[in-house]
């Protein structure tokens, strides 16, 4: 096939797989205002610090033999929630992520390493809602996770047109929910109406893997894998039986986030004019199948010495569809827009107040222009889901039986960055 129409090929391979696509769920549309701006791409790019944790074989493609890209997303989160006991409630909530890279090329270009400290997911809710949990008045309904990675890693120039890279890094996890709760288990304690809260953390091993190609002069391919991460937790919880007695216990959870694999183009129209697509494939049904909550050491011996409860999720595979656009105008100012399709991948009948992570659409478009040898780069993305009526839960109790969900969130991201 002529090299010249390759571009139009991966990316209209790229545009039918769109058709198909599922969520990234609490997973961040893109890291950086740059990949932000242009819809979460950045799989074929190399011109912010992202690529670290997004495709580290971008690290001996930057400009220059250094860059230093600092940022933070300001996640402003809109979630809305109602059932059959509460006529609606809203959840706003501001959370601002750090983002930090580091990177150096050698002398010679072909080599290239750098560390970086990313947040690329979470999740947070917070209502005050009746409860078929025999207590009197509202109760509160909180949740609150985020997932941080610290990565080091290093990249190779195999040939002209190839490079590859890899990261080897430390994932921290954190975790609270609060709330009323049904026991889940199939313990004697099946079905017990409880008030439960717990706080979690944990450390693990991650790792990724990437490669870019220069398809044409013009073109750029790439390819990335992110480990799944597997958090053996540990913590603290408290249940309370209403009206019967309480304890508290010392807590282990399993967690495990996806593992990801995307495919990415960047194609120039021209030197001023740049289109991008990404794909990620997140495989969220071997992640958030369930929660595993142990429970042990009650401080009240009337409880059993051990409570395992598994928490039932069953989310499914997805793919996001990512699409970007930019326009390169005159002293160093750039125009960015975006689009990115993500269903929801959470069903109905495990949707809860705790985790609505649903949003289906996102709208982006950033700004960057240079400042004092310094790259100052702005953007915003408005993502948006469906209202999701819930028929019956999966949880037993009938607490989230009806209810209605609906969540919509604002991204600002703002990044400082130089290269030299």
């Amino acid at each position: 096939m002529n090299r010249n129409w390759m571009p139009i090929v991966c990316l209209g391979l790229l545009l039918i797989l769109m058709g198909e696509a599922f969520a990234d769920g609490i997973m961040l549309n893109g890291l950086s205002p740059r990949s932000i701006g242009r819809g979460g791409t950045n799989l074929g790019f190399s011109d912010n610090g992202a690529i670290l944790c997004d495709n580290p074989a971008a690290m001996v493609n930057i400009d220059g033999q250094r860059m230093i890209d600092l940022g933070v997303d300001m996640i402003l989160t809109d979630l809305d929630y109602s059932n059959p006991r509460n006529a609606g409630e809203s959840f706003i909530n501001l959370c601002p992520l750090p983002q930090v890279a580091l990177l150096r090329k050698s002398a010679d270009g072909n080599w290239a390493y750098g560390v970086g400290l990313f947040v690329p997911a979470g999740f947070s809710g917070n209502y005050s809602l009746v409860s078929t949990v025999p207590v009197s008045g509202p109760q509160q309904y909180r949740s609150f996770g985020m997932l941080a990675k610290i990565l080091p890693g290093v990249a190779y120039r195999a040939t002209d047109r190839l490079s590859i890279g890899a990261t080897l890094g430390v994932g921290f996890n954190h975790v609270e929910l609060k709330g009323p709760y049904y026991i889940q288990g199939s313990s004697i304690f099946h079905g017990v109406p409880t008030l439960m809260g717990v706080r979690e953390n944990g450390a693990t091993l991650i790792w990724s893997a990437g490669l870019q190609y220069l398809l044409t002069d013009a073109t750029t391919l790439g390819l990335a894998y992110q480990s799944e991460s597997r958090f053996k937790m540990s913590g603290d919880a408290s249940v309370t039986i209403p009206s019967l007695m309480s304890s508290d216990f010392d807590a282990g959870m399993d967690i495990t986030w996806p593992q990801t694999l995307g495919l990415g183009v960047r194609h120039e129209l021209c030197p001023h004019r740049i289109i991008s697509a990404d794909v990620i494939w997140t495989r969220w049904s071997t992640a958030f199948n369930n929660f595993n909550l142990r429970l042990t050491n009650p401080s009240n011996p009337f409880f059993p010495a051990a409570l395992n409860e598994q928490v039932p999720l069953h989310w499914s595979d997805g793919l996001s569809v990512r699409l970007g656009y930019e326009r390169v105008l005159t002293g160093g100012q750039i125009l960015r827009l975006g689009y990115c399709h993500c269903n929801n991948p959470i069903p109905k009948e495990t949707l809860t107040p705790y985790i609505q992570g649903i949003a289906e659409h996102a709208f982006s478009a950033g700004y960057g222009f240079l400042y004092r040898r310094w790259n100052v780069d702005l953007a915003y993305m408005y993502s948006f889901s469906p209202e999701i009526t819930v028929g019956a839960s999966d949880f037993i109790g009938g607490d989230f039986d009806g209810g209605v969900h609906q969540a919509q969130a604002h991204c600002l991201s703002l990044s400082l960055m130089r290269q030299y």
